[in-house]
């Protein structure tokens, strides 16, 4: 064991630092420069000396007008670009008047029901100048559906459109629970939305993989590159068989990870997977563009870290994980709010977490210098431990058949779970301190004021997609959800009829319940 394992998480004041007998060689001390494969430093030569990472706040909350309102101010207070937030019916494919959806709606995200509500979501906001993240999984074809409905609406060419839809259902069934079909069905339509946006929407990200979820779970640093990258695999693998050539496909997948607690591990975490994935597009793929091989990720501040006792600590930890962030090379960011133990952020709390990444960016000095902890012994080495642990459990999940055989076994579930329950053990025996919780606690109350959803709302937006219902032209909509089945059952690429449909004002609801019949439901075996 090297002396950065033996050493790791303790209180040692002073870790002296690995000789040569030690397996610390000048090849790790020194990695390639940045910009150059397999892109440990980095995927650009001088990174944010030329471009600052993205800027997003992920906000969405109540009905779209609200919703509408949060990004305007948002942009006023220097975001450069939105991410969505939408409520668990949204993103369970149920209408708000669903009955599954009661006292659901709006909760944790803006309720999506229609294009009158993305209209809404997105009035004022011209969208060939505002990149969009949308986090959506399951009903991930009906949310882009409706994104491309609106820009149309607002006569803007549907190839100058920029973001991302997350359309990562494989992670949904590992950690987070938001899928409706059957994983092998579900991967159908991630491939279809891969071939049609290849052709309509060139600079649109067709997937961003979530190690951030995995992690909320309660997985490790190691398990989170490992998961997510097989999680990849499985996309890139379905993907050539449905004909799409790495090369191109490649250039337009992202990545999402967690920034945790962990700040050397964390830092060494986006550089190990970086590299781990320019080898696997490369010996496993058999990728020759080098922008197909690099590994772009946007990273979110950890929310299972954050505490509802003493709040403001929370201002710190945010800080100490977004540097790790940028240390490590992110492309984009998200800071979590102070209270979001308690509930959706306020203003406030948003401001103050956009201001954390524009102090580091501004004021720190350590975007001036590209990987500027390249080279350090204690970080380099974490990387190469990391990349190597996570390429061992890579292999295992192959040994079992592959990313979809081992989720539809349960073994990448069990393995979260374990990693989760033994984090909790350490933090119930005071061995791993959350200060203000098991160690530096006070008894005084939170005192801060938070976010309240209007509980009129609900009701507000059950009535509107009612309304919708009677509104739209019946024969029309028949028709387009006729032909959604059709191509649901026959093969053919569901974005067409999924986007016409939108366009005839047909539901989200209703799109989902189309599919519903034809592809059936998952149920989790472990439940």
């Amino acid at each position: 064991m090297t002396a950065m394992a033996k050493n790791s998480g303790s209180s040692a004041p002073f870790v002296r630092p690995p000789s040569d007998q030690d397996g610390f060689s000048a090849a790790i001390a020194t990695p390639e420069p940045p910009g150059e494969f397999p892109y440990t430093r980095g995927i650009q030569p001088n990174m944010y000396r030329g471009r600052l990472w993205t800027m997003r706040q992920y906000a969405g909350f109540g009905t779209a007008a609200e919703s509408n309102a949060r990004y305007r101010y948002l942009l006023a207070q220097g975001v450069s670009g939105l991410s969505v937030a939408f409520d668990l019916p949204t993103q369970m494919g149920y209408d708000s008047d669903h009955a599954m959806a009661g006292g659901e709606v709006g909760r944790v995200g803006v309720a999506i029901d229609s294009i009158e509500d993305m209209g809404a979501l997105f009035d004022g906001i011209p969208l060939d100048r505002v990149s969009t993240s949308m986090t959506i999984n399951a009903t991930a074809i009906v949310l882009l559906a409706l994104y491309v409905g609106v820009a149309r609406r607002q006569g803007v060419p549907i190839a100058s459109l920029s973001g991302t839809i997350q359309n990562d259902i494989l992670k949904e069934y590992i950690a987070r629970g938001t899928y409706i079909y059957p994983p092998r069905r579900s991967l159908r339509i991630v491939t279809d939305i891969f071939s049609w946006c290849e052709r309509e929407l060139p600079n649109w990200n067709t997937i961003s993989i979530s190690g951030y979820h995995i992690r909320e779970a309660g997985s490790t640093a190691v398990q989170e590159v490992a998961f997510t990258l097989a999680n990849a695999i499985a996309y890139v693998e379905a993907a050539q068989e449905a004909g799409l050539d790495v090369n191109r496909l490649g250039q337009r997948l992202s990545f999402f990870f967690n920034a945790h607690n962990d700040f050397l591990e964390e830092v060494s975490k986006f550089r190990a997977a970086r590299r781990l994935w320019a080898l696997i597009c490369r010996d496993r793929f058999g990728a020759t563009n080098a922008r197909a091989m690099q590994l772009r990720f946007h990273t979110q501040t950890a929310g299972s870290t954050l505490t509802a006792q003493q709040p403001d600590n929370n201002i710190v930890r945010v800080a100490i994980q977004a540097l790790a962030a940028v240390l490590g090379g992110t492309q984009s960011l998200h800071c979590n709010g102070r209270d979001e133990a308690l509930a959706l952020p306020t203003e406030e709390a948003a401001r103050i977490a956009l201001r954390t990444q524009q102090v580091i960016a501004a004021e720190s000095g350590v975007a001036n210098t590209v990987d500027p902890l390249g080279g350090a012994w204690a970080i380099e080495q974490r990387t190469a431990e990391i990349e190597q642990e996570a390429r061992d459990l890579i292999a295992k999940i192959d040994a079992l058949g592959g990313t979809l055989a081992a989720i539809e076994s349960g073994w990448i579930q069990r393995q979260v779970q374990d990693a989760a329950y033994s984090a909790q053990q350490a933090i119930d025996a005071g061995k791993q301190v959350i200060v203000g919780v098991n160690r530096f606690q006070t008894d005084e109350p939170a005192g801060i004021e938070l976010l309240r959803i209007d509980p009129e709302g609900e009701r507000r937006q059950a009535d509107a997609v009612r309304a919708l219902r009677q509104s739209r032209d019946a024969a029309t909509w028949r028709s387009c959800m006729a032909s959604l089945e059709r191509a649901a059952a026959d093969g053919t690429n569901l974005v067409p009829p999924v986007l016409a449909a939108v366009e005839a004002r047909a539901t989200l609801g209703e799109i989902s319940d189309a599919m519903r019949r034809v592809f059936g439901e998952h149920r989790d075996q472990l439940a």
